[in-house]
């Protein structure tokens, strides 16, 4: 099965849009068993999963047994195994399509390392020859970006980590978040993940064992301040050396390394204040504080971001910039009346006739559930909401009233009112009529 072995890569990838295939690829493969196939990052099994049609230049397709849809990749990639399938022995017979085989294997190992060492990480071939691209230790590199040091080897970066802003409750937490602690200014990194609880400072908060101390305000003040005491203490140390000859040598080399100590104190305390004013502003430039009107920059004259917050004093309201404009943050539902949608209905109280307001005031509006339907307060008593006059179509004729009086009744006072007969009054059931007023039934 012999035949010539061409300069190609040994792997393709396909989006699985061909469902079940087939796939094809255009290296040559001396067996069925010579390449290696994956849906996405699952090893398929030959057989199993998929076959492998072989064709007379040793080139080929893949037919899948399930078939894959656009959202997978299918990778094809050469994975003959690396061993010798012939033993040339002394005086035995040589034949040249087992030479053949052996050389064709040894060109297929070398495209298969060679596509390999292509998916690697690897130096410019300008590099130095001096550059280790060694990685560290597991245990040294982990939970670690990977960094490189001053002549371009690998080495450990800072730990990896999310800022999450300040410090809240109620908020879950992943290993390695940072967090400001908002009533100290100190910076604490998660070493649990949790749903946060209880209240700042996270120094005395029962979770306080899920987080590590990363940068402690504070401390940082006080070591300026330790700072500064100690280049004023090294001073002192230089003048008293000169006033003894004797011991000026020794003096001199104490002050030097008081004050180098002094100087790495303080650049550490200034590093610290420094990522602490980092913080500061990063959650400055999100909330910009109480202000009468809409703020064009923030607090820093700096473009505004999407996100940002202020208190309008003005309006009363909290307002969120969009990335364009300021909008109200929330809205009262005060003084609203509520609807099923912009286009559908108002939502009107209903109850039943028992279920009246016990001090209505005039103008009071709701729907009677006992009479099926509407009614107001006109200061003196309850009565229906007319819808005027109905007809087929368009028309505008009729006006309907009820047949039988079933609820006491008063007419309003210097009111006079008409009904279509015939109409019953239900035995107990009054209907006043004050003086000066009448009660006409047609």
């Amino acid at each position: 099965m012999a035949y010539p072995i061409s300069d190609v890569t040994r792997r393709v990838v396909y989006t699985g849009s061909a469902g079940v295939g087939p796939y094809s690829f255009s290296f040559e493969i001396l067996a069925n068993t010579d390449i290696a196939v994956y849906k996405d990052s699952t090893l398929l099994t030959l057989t199993t999963d998929y076959t492998v049609t072989i064709n007379a230049n040793g080139t080929g397709s893949v037919t899948l047994v399930v078939a894959a849809t656009a959202g997978n990749n299918i990778t094809l990639v050469g994975d003959r195994a690396i061993a010798r399938a012939t033993d040339f022995v002394t005086g035995g017979d040589l034949f040249a399509n087992s030479l053949n085989d052996e050389f064709d294997s040894l060109v297929i190992f070398s495209q298969q390392t060679d596509e390999k060492a292509e998916r690697g990480l690897k130096a410019p071939v300008t590099d130095p020859t001096d550059i280790n691209m060694i990685l560290p230790s597991k245990t040294s590199r982990a939970n670690k970006f990977l960094a490189f040091d001053s002549i371009g080897n690998p080495t450990i970066g800072e730990d990896i980590g999310n800022w999450r802003g300040n410090w809240a409750t109620g908020t879950a937490y992943s290993v390695r978040d940072l967090v400001k602690d908002s009533s100290n200014s100190n910076v604490y990194r998660c070493n649990t993940a949790h749903t946060s609880s209880g209240t700042t400072p996270i120094s005395s908060n029962a979770d306080v064992a899920k987080w590590d101390l990363v940068i402690n305000a504070q401390a940082a003040a006080a070591s300026a301040a330790a700072a500064a005491a100690s280049a004023s203490a090294a001073a002192t140390s230089e003048s008293n050396a000169s006033s003894s000859a004797s011991t000026a040598s020794t003096q001199a080399t104490n002050a030097s390394n008081s004050a180098t100590a002094a100087q790495t104190a303080q650049t550490a305390a200034e590093s610290a204040r420094d990522s602490a004013l980092a913080a500061y502003d990063n959650f400055d430039d999100r909330y910009l504080g109480a202000k009468s009107s809409n703020p064009t920059v923030d607090n820093d004259g700096n473009a505004l971001i999407a996100g940002a917050l202020y208190f309008n004093t003005t309006a009363q309201e909290m307002r969120l910039y969009t990335g364009s404009a300021w909008v109200a943050a929330y809205v009262s539902g005060a003084g609203f009346v509520q609807q099923s949608s912009s286009t559908g209905s108002a939502y009107m109280p209903a109850g039943t006739t028992g279920q009246r307001d016990g001090a209505p005031s005039a103008g009071y509006l709701r729907f009677n559930s006992t009479l099926a339907k509407f009614e107001g307060y006109n200061g003196t008593a309850w009565s229906s909401v007319g819808g005027g006059a109905t007809g087929g179509g368009s028309d505008d004729i009729f006006i309907e009233n009820g047949q039988t009086v079933t609820t006491n009744y008063t007419i309003s006072t210097s009111k006079n009112a008409m009904s279509t007969g015939p109409i019953t009054i239900n035995s107990g059931i009054t209907v006043t009529i004050p003086s000066g007023s009448n009660w006409v039934v047609l």
